[in-house]
């Protein structure tokens, strides 16, 4: 009777075993994520080596200073605010022209080139090191992003016309090294981590967070989505609140 009673303590239920697969489960993902950051880390952070013979690829466009401006006494300031706004573009030609259609032909035309806007994320981010002096040739805009479905806040520079664009070769002087076992080793866990199941277990269990950044409850309204049962209003507030919808 004792060994009897001793073997039903034993023996896990049906939930508890549930629940230690899964744990086991998010132990291993959590463990591969944390072994996919490491090796991201080691390619990004393997050193170029130089080539004995650099070679040229293309063209490189970019913002400089105009002459004027350098030899004024602000010259070394707009340099400064260039360093943080610059823009590089490369092409395979001198031209740097792109395809478009007009009238149903297809013509050449120059590839537009502009200033690097700084989004509000940057504009606070003390790693910048936008001086007070400096922002304030920054003009505050909202513009549309289409692939957040918002209006995003970014500074733009007010006196582009202090900068002109120049064009030099795109020589080739480094190259980084190629390790086959890394990329081999990257490429399983990538494969393993992208999976559905475990892309849910990443957001839900690292991140912290299980929804998406478009379904964030604090931009949910609380009518509009039905979740009545969560709300502490009064009768007559939510009738109000019908009426405004």
């Amino acid at each position: 009777m004792e060994n009897d009673h001793l073997l039903s303590h034993r023996l896990r239920s049906v939930r508890s075993r549930k629940r230690t697969k899964r744990k086991d489960v998010e132990k291993q993902i959590r463990k591969k994520f944390k072994r996919s950051k490491e090796l991201w880390k080691i390619k990004r952070n393997t050193p170029l080596i130089p080539l004995d013979n650099p070679y040229q690829r293309g063209f490189v466009r970019f913002f400089v200073v105009r002459d004027d401006v350098m030899r004024s006494k602000d010259g070394e300031f707009f340099e400064e605010i260039l360093k943080k706004i610059n823009t590089y573009m490369y092409s395979e030609s001198r031209q740097f022209l792109k395809k478009k259609r007009k009238f149903g032909r297809r013509i050449y035309v120059e590839k537009e080139q502009k200033l690097k806007p700084i989004s509000l994320w940057s504009w606070n981010d003390p790693k910048l090191g936008l001086t007070a002096r400096e922002r304030q040739y920054f003009l505050k805009y909202e513009e549309y992003c289409p692939y957040r479905k918002c209006n995003e806040i970014y500074y733009e520079f007010t006196e582009p016309w202090r900068f002109t664009l120049r064009i030099r070769p795109n020589m080739i002087t480094h190259y980084k090294p190629v390790d086959f076992e890394l990329e081999k080793e990257i490429a399983e866990l990538e494969a393993c981590l992208q999976q559905h199941k475990t892309v849910g277990v990443i957001n839900k269990k690292i991140y912290g967070k299980s929804y998406k950044w478009r379904s964030r409850k604090e931009d949910v309204h609380l009518i509009r989505s039905g979740k009545y049962f969560t709300c502490a209003l009064s009768a007559k507030e939510i009738a109000e609140n019908f009426q405004d919808v």
